[in-house]
């Protein structure tokens, strides 16, 4: 039994907290008016037909009078946190599948509360403390669990009980089904497929010949309410670190500036590497005498060099005691987590993780040392 959770419309409402103003309006997070895609939309936009992921044109031509909002990515991170924070405090296991969105490993917990009780007043603990809206499914597996959500939205939940899936699921459109992108839902609408009790009732020989047998056979299953995917249980406390102790003690602070910007590209670049991001960063000084300091930042999401650079070189600054030698200096990056993709729509963030990717095939072909930055020789 697993529970999904949704914050509905999360850097919406975030929006919305920080501004109360806003609220009721037609809101689109995202790019600017004419590049980029949206993130998010209010409920009041997607009257107008405006959906994640649609281009920022578009959506302005179909609501002009929509209030268009940047984001705020540190507030994202920070309401993120809280949440996790809540969910941590209560679950024994559960995954964060995304900066808004978890699931809850239920099992076994029917012999001390009712499952469905305990979810309902998790979730009023999240909204009580933070005031966002969040909606939940239950279900045997993840998959139906987080149909289940979608179709609870906005701000409701609803249970899906073992045996009873394709109940609820055969009125669905197929389009309903995580995967079916509108390729895949044109195709089935040209076989005369609506619904998914129509799409497991096809044969599925046919299904695999027009889709791919993998495909075929995988949205057959997917169909009829089968999941096996397993919860990722969400460790916080993993971290990256990489430090350097000095043959002889380094009293030269360009030579301390570029050493730091080279270990922060490296373990940046080994954090791209894990398909993760970062929320806290450390630098860490040892002094001739050993006595060593430290000091950490919690930042915005992100596995980028140039966000993660200023803030170790605000560190090193912090903790330096100007005129001394040093003879050990570390960073280290922690509360790593998967969480962050989504802030990737943003039209910037779109063209730096394209840069990134290009920077790492090439130390990924020609080695870590091969492209570097300028500070850092």
């Amino acid at each position: 039994m697993i529970a999904h959770l949704d914050l509905d419309a999360f850097f919406v409402e975030v929006e919305c907290l920080n501004n109360p103003g806003l609220r009721g309006k037609p809101l689109i997070v995202g790019g600017s008016r004419d590049r980029g895609v949206v993130t998010t939309c209010s409920y009041e936009a997607r009257k107008f037909g405006v959906h994640s992921a649609m281009p920022m044109k578009k959506a302005m031509q179909l609501c002009p009078e929509a209030v268009l909002l940047r984001g705020t990515r540190g507030e994202y991170s920070r309401f993120s946190r809280w949440v996790t924070d809540i969910i941590a405090s209560r679950a024994p296991l559960f995954e964060k599948a995304s900066i808004d969105e978890f699931y809850v490993d239920l099992g076994g917990m029917e012999r001390f509360f009712d499952p469905l009780d305990w979810t309902i007043a998790l979730r009023k603990e999240i909204m009580d403390q933070t005031k966002l809206p969040i909606s939940f499914g239950i279900a045997s597996n993840k998959m139906v669990a987080k149909m289940a959500t979608n179709e609870a939205k906005p701000n409701g939940y609803l249970q899906i009980l073992p045996g009873k899936e394709m109940e609820f699921l055969g009125p669905l459109s197929p389009s309903k089904i995580p995967g079916v992108g509108e390729s895949t839902q044109r195709v089935l609408q040209e076989m005369g497929i609506q619904s998914i009790a129509e799409l497991v009732a096809y044969p599925r020989e046919i299904l695999a010949q027009r889709l791919g047998s993998r495909f075929g056979e995988d949205l057959w299953a997917r169909a009829n309410g089968q999941h096996t995917s397993t919860i990722h249980a969400y460790h916080e406390a993993k971290s990256i670190s990489t430090e350097n102790t000095f043959e002889d003690n380094v009293g030269d602070t360009d030579f301390l500036h570029s050493e730091l910007v080279r270990m922060t590209e490296k373990i940046a670049y080994q954090l791209r590497e894990e398909n993760k991001m970062t929320g806290c960063i450390t630098v860490k000084i040892r002094y001739p005498d050993f006595e060593t300091t430290s000091r950490q930042s919690s930042i915005s999401y992100t596995c980028y060099d140039d966000e993660l650079i200023p803030a170790a070189k605000e560190l090193f600054q912090q903790l330096y005691r100007r005129g001394e030698k040093v003879r050990l200096l570390g960073v280290r990056l922690s509360e790593l987590t998967n969480e962050a993709r989504q802030t990737n729509l943003f039209s910037d963030e779109q063209k730096k993780s394209g840069l990134y990717k290009a920077i790492d095939q090439v130390k990924g072909r020609f080695g870590k040392g091969s492209l570097t930055r300028g500070g850092a020789v």
